[in-house]
């Protein structure tokens, strides 16, 4: 089990460069060789350190610095720092987050949901969809013909911005 969610990673990673331009991406260079102060293709601990000493903000605590730290998935080489800027800037949660929101309504683990379902639960809980915003979802990922919304592709769109199907 474990090659197969080393390969999602991998297959998520190796995607992050299509987020972005070319020029964008030698910003994001150019940033990453700045902060990797000792230059071993990592930044650690001491390179964020360095990196505030150098911006002028000396009293940063350890606390502050393993928390920034955290937020990565492992070790910070280039395409990891890329792939968190570009959960930042898309603005949208990790896949992982998206699936478990849904999985509360799916607790077989099946990947779909009836669309009536899902459509009553957007439309009365927390942040309200109205029905014509229900109504675009659906136009923009369709119910099958019994009427389900496969959550999982709807979770790939919107953190890879397209079908798997299409890859």
């Amino acid at each position: 089990m474990a090659p197969k969610k080393a390969k999602k990673k991998e297959a998520a990673s190796s995607n992050v460069f299509s987020m972005f331009e070319q020029s964008q991406i030698q910003e994001f260079k150019e940033a990453f060789t700045i902060m990797d102060q000792n230059r071993d293709g990592f930044i650690d601990k001491n390179d964020l350190r360095d990196t505030f000493a150098a911006l002028g903000r000396l009293n940063v605590g350890n606390d502050e610095l393993d928390e920034m730290l955290k937020e990565a998935s492992g070790p910070i080489n280039f395409t990891v720092f890329l792939t968190m800027f570009g959960e930042k800037l898309k603005g949208t949660d990790p896949e992982e987050t998206i699936l478990n929101a849904f999985k509360i309504f799916d607790p077989e683990g099946t990947g779909i949901l009836k669309g009536e379902e899902i459509k009553y639960h957007l439309m009365s809980q927390a942040d309200k969809f109205t029905e014509a915003e229900v109504n675009q979802m659906f136009t923009n990922f369709p119910l099958d013909v019994a009427g389900n919304l496969d959550y999982k592709n709807l979770c790939y769109v919107i953190t890879h911005g397209e079908d798997k199907e299409q890859e």
